[in-house]
């Protein structure tokens, strides 16, 4: 999707802040320690709970750190979305799960009925906002088959379903992060049914950014929408149904880190805070070496970028200028292949959450 003349009015006037919006939200910080690896001094890995639900959905995938108390919602719990129902079929998990530090697990959301094409089926594109609003993105099947290129689900703070986001060149939302200003957010979407279907966008995989409003109690309204990325690979699997763009996370100076999955590849997307072009495929941060079909992605106090791979256990710590500082194995489920998805760090400490959703698992973890 092309830049609107609105959305293009709208980048002019994020550019003129962006800086010292990033500035506010620590991403142009860096760290004294910044040549020192992160995950370096973190060597074991604990349980922290389950993450199946009443229902028995299965197959956790997103990831989200509450940043502020409201509503049903508590600072520094973890939100942790599921992709299957109870019967393993994939595409159709519709609950978000919340867990505390201490490792308490409650119910957040079950979705029943939006308006999102062909139902609801909760991937890893998981954000929740200061303000209370919590987003998730839908990528549905209907018989195990895709349904329709999904949505993404706006919710408030008590896990109340209060809109949905279709269009905008949402195609499949896989993974998310967020730039949270408080009002106003930016949402990076990456969306994978790009070409697979034999639909309107022949480009691939892509990097969708999205301006919404999300001040507290107004519900969330969509500003601007800009492609920001495209071109990525991407495929149907038997197994993880889709395997396209997925981990992203912003960085220092507003560049934003993609998991190109299929290509083994971390890539970069300069400026995407307030570009108002598509910058394809970005550059390369880094190929190979370590990094193993990585899946899930976030960005470390020190700047560097955490991925953790599709193909083994691995978690992978790389630098934004490319060198591959650190790879620990954090799984050992069959080898650790495709068990891991969505991963956060954990606030104020030396620790990453993840999920893993290995068959006889279906729980989030931590990386200390």
């Amino acid at each position: 999707m092309k830049p609107t003349k609105r959305s293009a009015a709208v980048i002019t006037t994020i550019a003129a802040t962006a800086a010292g919006l990033l500035a506010a939200s620590g991403l142009l910080a860096t760290s004294a320690n910044a040549s020192t690896a992160f995950i370096g001094p973190l060597h074991q890995t604990k349980v922290v709970a389950s993450t199946i639900p009443a229902n028995g959905d299965v197959n956790p995938y997103g990831v989200a750190v509450v940043p502020r108390s409201t509503g049903h919602l508590y600072r520094d719990d973890v939100l942790v979305s599921n992709f299957n129902d109870k019967a393993n079929v994939q595409g159709t998990g519709t609950t978000i799960v919340q867990v505390s530090p201490a490792g308490k697990a409650t119910l957040f959301a079950q979705i029943k009925d939006p308006a999102c094409p062909g139902g609801v089926g909760l991937t890893t594109a998981l954000v929740a906002l200061r303000s209370g609003w919590v987003i998730v993105g839908s990528l549905p099947t209907k018989n195990g088959v895709i349904d329709g290129p999904g949505c993404l689900i706006v919710l408030d703070q008590r896990g109340n379903v209060r809109s949905t986001i279709t269009g905008h060149g949402i195609d499949g939302p896989w993974d998310m992060t967020a730039l949270d200003r408080g009002g106003t957010t930016e949402l990076f979407v990456t969306n994978v049914l790009g070409g697979i279907l034999g639909k309107h966008n022949p480009d691939g995989g892509t990097v969708q950014r999205l301006l919404i409003t999300s001040a507290p109690y107004r519900t969330p309204r969509v500003l601007a929408s800009t492609t920001i990325g495209a071109g990525f690979p991407a495929r149907t699997d038997p197994n993880a149904l889709v395997i396209g763009p997925t981990g992203v996370g912003l960085g220092r100076n507003g560049t934003l880190y993609v998991a190109d999955t299929l290509s083994n590849r971390i890539a970069a997307i300069a400026n995407a805070v307030y570009r108002n072009s598509d910058d394809g495929k970005g550059s390369t941060v880094a190929k190979g070496g370590a990094l193993n079909g990585e899946l899930g992605l976030a960005i470390a106090p020190n700047g560097d970028i955490l991925t953790v791979n599709g193909g083994d256990g691995n978690m992978v710590e790389t630098t934004p200028s490319g060198m591959q500082v650190a790879t620990k194995t954090v799984d050992k489920n069959a080898g650790g292949a495709g068990n891991l998805f969505g991963l956060a760090v954990k606030p104020g400490a030396g620790a990453v959450y993840f999920v893993d959703d290995f068959s006889t698992q279906n729980n989030l973890q931590l990386f200390f």
